[in-house]
């Protein structure tokens, strides 16, 4: 099953838990291609659709090509998604490639990337105008909770209740957010703290990693962007 194409990723202060040791089937992690804010440096959060650019729907065929030659046809895998319309369009490219039926993709809102409140759809230099610097940029992450938005902890929460629902024994493909992923890795494969949760390394948008036994490998690495600017 597994490609030509990996590249290891160094991830600073790995740690195996619980959940990596007890699944037994890998699971592939992707963060949607650029959209039309990502490229407009507008907060997206929770929003229902912001659409894919021309260089995004490229870095969706790059990743289903990737995953085409990893799989093979018809990969018998679980195939979930977050209910936003830019990582459902990026699973639609997927799943073609794969020749997977888009229909069976699984929507989960524990999916979902960080709820940023009343920052939603505004531009980056305008908030950063009003209340100074919200990003870390050495890490690629908010420094500061958006207005009414959501933080860490609580990601890290909803993503615990949603790996404990998955099948162990079920590879799964699961195209998220950046932020989210993160997150997500970081319960899986470990990573630095950030704020009482363990947050793993950046990667540009457009990136898929293998995630088995407490350690991540990148099938594809994506062409797009990383950081919280490619929420």
């Amino acid at each position: 099953m597994r490609g030509k194409n990996v590249h290891r990723l160094r991830i600073a202060g790995v740690t195996s838990l619980a959940y990596a040791n007890a699944m037994t089937a890998p699971l592939y992690l992707a963060r949607h291609a650029e959209t039309v804010y990502n490229a407009g440096a507008r907060m997206q959060g929770h929003m229902a659709h912001t659409p894919l650019t021309h260089a995004g729907i490229a870095q969706a065929h790059s990743m289903g090509d990737a995953l085409r030659a990893h799989f093979g046809a018809k990969p018998d895998i679980d195939l979930w998604a977050s209910p936003s319309g830019r990582t459902l369009q990026t699973m639609a490219v997927v799943a073609e490639h794969l020749g997977r039926d888009f229909f069976d993709v699984r929507k989960d809102d524990r999916l979902l990337e960080i709820d940023v409140g009343d920052w939603e759809g505004r531009l980056y230099a305008d908030i950063v105008a009003e209340s100074g610097p919200i990003v870390d940029h050495d890490r690629g992450l908010f420094s500061m909770p958006a207005p009414n938005g959501e933080w860490f902890p609580a990601i890290a929460a909803r993503l615990t209740t949603w790996l404990a629902a998955l099948d162990p024994d079920r590879p799964a493909l699961v195209i998220s957010h950046g932020i989210t992923a993160r997150v997500l890795r970081g319960l899986l494969v470990g990573g630095d703290d950030w704020h009482g949760v363990k947050v793993a390394g950046n990667a540009p948008q457009g990136t898929v990693f293998r995630i088995q036994d407490g350690a991540e490998e990148a099938v594809h690495v994506g062409s797009g962007v990383a950081g919280v600017k490619a929420a």
